[in-house]
């Protein structure tokens, strides 16, 4: 399978993903709608964002939610998403859907769009507190989204509250949120992924 992702993006999510299920990836970072080896990224993902997966059989997903679902699915002794019928995986499902709706789409969409409009930005901006404020209530008294264990819901909110904090938002406001981003910034498929985006991050901008 091939990850097609960029730095610190959304894709991260994936890559933490993969790397906590052990599951064998190659990683191919795009810049400019161009892949690595210099092709056009839009023959892979028609959309042209991240992350695209194409799997063995040349098949693409190119959804966030998907795309961690699907990864998660492939080992499932990991425990990266509850199983099939469960009442946590529809409760995965919700948490995935609020996380690239509301907050990654409706926000950060906007936030980083340099097309954007200036009263859009600033709408988006006006809600960065209060989501910040209701993951807080989320996360009382517990450290994952889902469940007792680190899923794929966990990877794409220490993935969101990284910009959180990449645009300004102390996060030590919210004491319980600042305590899972510490947490979870520290396991190893976390610290592993995020090191090698930043240094292809790095590496760009050298």
């Amino acid at each position: 399978m091939e990850l097609f992702a960029s730095p610190m993006a959304c894709s991260l999510a994936s890559h933490i993903t993969a790397l906590e299920a052990g599951l064998p990836l190659k990683v191919r970072f795009i810049e400019n709608k161009k892949t690595d080896d210099g092709g056009d990224y839009y023959q892979i993902s028609a959309k042209g964002y991240v992350p695209a997966l194409r799997l063995d059989d040349g098949q693409i997903l190119n959804e966030g939610p998907s795309v961690l679902q699907y990864l998660a699915d492939r080992k499932p002794e990991a425990g990266l998403a509850p199983a099939w019928g469960t009442m946590e995986r529809y409760e995965l499902i919700d948490t995935l859907n609020y996380l690239s709706t509301e907050v990654h789409k409706r926000i950060f969409a906007n936030v980083f769009n340099p097309k954007a409009a200036e009263p859009t930005k600033e709408a988006a901006r006006a809600l960065l507190e209060p989501t910040l404020d209701y993951i807080a209530k989320r996360l009382d008294d517990r450290d994952t989204l889902v469940g007792d264990k680190f899923t794929v819901a966990d990877a794409y909110l220490v993935t969101l509250l990284n910009w959180f904090a990449f645009v300004g938002c102390d996060l030590k406001k919210w004491p319980t949120i600042a305590a899972y981003h510490r947490k979870h910034l520290q396991r190893p498929a976390v610290a592993q992924a995020m090191g090698v985006e930043m240094a292809e991050r790095q590496r760009r901008a050298a």
